[in-house]
């Protein structure tokens, strides 16, 4: 529903386009609500907002760049180590830490770097690094979240009967670590903002 009110409502800024539809991912029902009461109003066809916005919602889009980076790297990572079978250090979760999270930094960063690019015109090397910047604290404090749920789900809530990939109860479970990674990742968000490392939106 969201993806369809995009397209119909596209966002002033491209990369939105595609974080609130994966945003409703993890967030189901409440995202379109998000959506509807953040998402929309930032839209090229909807009125001028007359006042700022309050920072917090400002912290939480920027958030939501960073959560769709994360989630994405999960969705391809997760059927990647289930396929290939690979384990480390003889743990199918160790190696899923480390695809999810090496593809999900790299569209991190990319939805990073073509927001920068679009609003400061600045070289491409430059934007890479503020991308660098920008994204590793929180896409890391993200990842932290999650993964510290997937660990209580692999050796403790379903130590005996693991959920892999082909399994709705291993998304479902996903889901969960995903709403917590927003969480964790929400202060490292307000730091960024903070400190002038990232801009809030």
């Amino acid at each position: 529903m969201i993806a369809l009110d995009v397209r119909r409502h596209p966002q002033n800024m491209t990369i939105m386009n595609i974080v609130w539809p994966v945003t409703g991912l993890y967030f189901p029902v409440v995202g379109w609500w998000l959506y509807a009461a953040m998402g929309r109003p930032m839209a090229a066809d909807a009125p001028k907002m007359k006042r700022q916005q309050p920072y917090w919602k400002s912290i939480f889009l920027s958030a939501t760049h960073c959560g769709s980076g994360c989630v994405i790297g999960d969705i391809i990572g997760a059927p990647i180590v289930l396929a290939t079978g690979w384990a480390l250090f003889g743990q199918r979760l160790y190696a899923d830490y480390v695809v999810e999270f090496g593809i999900a930094y790299l569209f991190g960063i990319a939805f990073q770097y073509f927001p920068i690019r679009a609003m400061r015109q600045v070289p491409p090397q430059e934007a890479i690094i503020d991308a660098v910047k920008a994204d590793t604290l929180s896409l890391t404090a993200f990842e932290v979240g999650m993964f510290a749920w997937m660990a209580v789900i692999w050796f403790l809530l379903m130590a005996t009967n693991r959920p892999d990939a082909s399994s709705i109860v291993f998304w479902f479970m996903m889901q969960i670590g995903m709403v917590l990674g927003f969480l964790t990742t929400y202060p490292a968000n307000w730091l960024l903002v903070r400190w002038g490392v990232k801009s809030a939106m």
